[in-house]
């Protein structure tokens, strides 16, 4: 189960993970928070967008079916409203009602009925900070956190008729942007002789400030970039073709970066580490309970 913010997230954070896997018959479940109803029409080819928020939430719920189709995964809404991402200094209030301002066991309660119910062994999220200081992202984390912790404890989040309690044996948080790919690619392409979209961004001191999380885990998944791609341009609204996620060169991203990393912040079974794979150690305790029925 990979929980996200907003529609797109999937496309952009652990996209070809979720292809690798479906691809190899894992049943594969995208949890989405919010609607995306309060995001800009980010691709300038796109023309005018829906009018408010209503439009806006259905035009992305076709987006997201159409990139549910590219990746080959479930995908299942959680109901919550988009906060939007607050500007300005002092920053201003988020809307009324929106996801940000819920509080947490409410945020919390569908996902951990959703857990209950598909009963994954390998949850994935954001890390604490949200990958960036998005009101949305910060809190999909603390929900997926939660759900994580909850969902297997019989006396929290009772609810008439709903499913018996479920623990997933592994949380895992995404490392898509990482400093360290983004040097990795910048280097790369000045390397071929080509012009880097990252130069500002590796040069700038808020770039340097930035720690690095622990990578715990490279899942090798290059084959699966195709369908990765193909899920960011479903995303017509959000995603320009001509833009930032398309200016390395496939070829050259297959050399230098093959892999989507992961920090493994949670683990209910014996691993070791550095790891390949998310469902390494479940793979054997799943195969030696089969053996002993």
């Amino acid at each position: 189960m990979a929980v996200h913010a907003h529609p797109d997230d999937e496309s952009s954070k652990g996209a070809a993970t979720t292809a690798r896997y479906a691809a190899e018959g894992v049943d594969v479940l995208v949890a989405t928070c919010t609607g995306g109803e309060r995001g800009d029409i980010l691709n300038p080819g796109f023309g005018e967008g829906p009018e408010g928020i209503e439009g806006m939430r259905a035009l992305r719920r076709v987006e997201m079916a159409a990139a549910a189709r590219a990746l080959g995964v479930r995908q299942h809404w959680l109901g919550f409203v988009d906060s939007g991402l607050p500007e300005g200094d002092p920053l201003p209030p988020l809307p009324e009602g929106s996801f940000g301002l819920v509080p947490l066991e409410e945020a919390a309660a569908p996902l951990v009925e959703l857990v209950r119910e598909f009963r994954p062994h390998v949850m994935t999220t954001y890390d604490p900070t949200g990958g960036y200081p998005h009101p949305d992202h910060v809190m999909c984390h603390r929900v997926a956190f939660e759900a994580f912790h909850a969902a297997g404890e019989p006396d929290r989040y009772r609810r008439e008729g709903g499913a018996a309690p479920w623990s997933p044996l592994k949380l895992y948080y995404n490392h898509d942007f990482s400093m360290n790919r983004i040097r990795t690619l910048h280097e790369a392409m000045q390397g071929a002789g080509l012009e880097s979209p990252f130069g500002d961004w590796v040069e700038s001191r808020s770039a340097r400030e930035i720690p690095e999380r622990e990578v715990t885990t490279r899942v090798h998944v290059a084959r699966y970039y195709a369908q990765r791609d193909a899920a960011l341009i479903a995303h017509a609204s959000q995603i320009d073709p001509e833009g930032f996620f398309f200016a390395i060169p496939r070829d050259l991203e297959v050399d230098v970066w093959p892999y989507e990393e992961f920090e493994l912040a949670e683990s209910r079974v014996p691993t070791d580490l550095p790891e390949d794979d998310l469902f390494a150690g479940v793979r054997e305790l799943v195969a030696a309970e089969e053996a002993a029925r």
